[in-house]
């Protein structure tokens, strides 16, 4: 499977390699090419190299600043020598991204959009796929830590602090839409993804990252049809349950189905921050930790033994605040505590 495009403009190119899984197998889901060779050509005998930067099939490149009037095509050649190319394609300008939008249905889910058009009427074929951030804190706050080398509890450094955090996660599904049946190539209020006021993600401030994509009628066919295979499968990454045929090809083993269609666009992106303040939530964040409590320790014997006795242990656990007299501790779990368990402290760059 070769998932992707070629970034003509001044972003990245990024190019994922798999292979496809049984649909009744639920253990191995993704199955990353690794030691690939991954190469972009022109028609007029230009070439560029794909890194495999983080060895997890992903391979990529920084900005091509590609010739409008070439045509490109990648090349793949895998670790056992098999060789796969797809059809040179024609670069497709994608028009930019009019607006990002939000409304609140039900009082209950924020709905975020995306406004486009094309006033050369030459697009009509539209993908989207987006990146979420937020800000969030943990349930419970730790001024403690266990030193465990002292065994003993001792107050948390501010660099170590873990009640703040910022979360992030890369949409998975598949989002296109069509004006070919329009009078006008303009792209009014197209779904891009819901979020309950109760999620995590809404708890303090939201940002949301949409790129936009031009693809061509046959790319958008693809689309769909892959679209309607996950559809009971949950995601594109998830198992295929029959074949889907795109512009990529295996020249070793003509007869090898390969998935996956490659375009060549620029790119549009386009940024907006949600911040709680702006529908007053009432509703409790429903955090991912399973139902988060306090317990309290003994710590006359040693602590780490301590630890283990807690009623509230199969999990780890963190120190909160001491209680009068100080041998007893107030104590959750780390899920609860340590917003680092799916999150980071450090703050992104964009981030305002």
């Amino acid at each position: 499977m070769v998932e992707g495009l070629i970034n003509s403009g001044n972003d990245s190119t990024l190019i994922k390699l798999s292979k496809t899984v049984k649909v009744n197998d639920t253990t191995n889901t993704v199955n990353p090419v690794l030691g690939a060779k991954v190469t972009v050509e022109s028609d007029q005998n230009g070439s560029w190299n794909l890194a495999d930067t983080y060895s997890n099939g992903i391979y990529g490149s920084g900005a091509l600043n590609l010739p409008a009037n070439q045509k490109y095509r990648l090349r793949v050649v895998v670790a056992d020598g098999r060789q796969y190319l797809s059809d040179f394609i024609a670069v497709k300008p994608t028009p930019p991204i009019d607006s990002l939008g939000y409304f609140l249905k039900d009082g209950k889910i924020i709905n975020i959009y995306v406004n486009a058009h094309d006033p050369s009427n030459n697009t009509r074929y539209y993908r989207w796929d987006y990146h979420e951030t937020w800000y969030f804190h943990s349930y419970y706050e730790s001024y403690y830590v266990l030193d465990p080398i002292r065994d003993t509890i001792v107050a948390r450094p501010r660099d170590k602090f873990v009640h703040y955090c910022w979360g992030d996660e890369q949409s998975s599904t598949i989002l296109i839409n069509s004006t070919a049946k329009l009078s006008s190539d303009v792209i009014f209020q197209t779904p891009i993804t819901q979020v309950p006021l109760t999620s995590e993600k809404m708890e303090i401030k939201y940002s949301i990252l949409v790129k936009q994509y031009a693809i061509t009628p046959e790319a958008y066919a693809f689309y769909q049809n892959v679209l309607k295979n996950t559809e009971k499968l949950g995601n594109i990454f998830d198992a295929q349950p029959s074949q889907i045929n795109g512009n990529i090809h295996c020249l070793t083993n003509p007869a090898e189905p390969v998935i996956g269609y490659l375009g060549v666009t620029n790119v549009q992106s386009k940024r907006i921050f949600i911040p709680a303040t702006e529908y007053n939530s009432q509703f409790i964040t429903v955090t991912p930790c399973d139902h988060c409590k306090l317990d309290t320790a003994n710590t006359l014997y040693k602590v780490q033994d301590e630890l283990l006795a807690l009623p509230i242990t199969n999990v780890p656990i963190v120190p909160i605040e001491p209680v009068p007299p100080p041998k007893y501790w107030i104590y959750s779990s780390t899920c609860c505590v340590d917003c680092t368990t799916r999150g980071t402290t450090k703050m992104p760059s964009f981030w305002k």
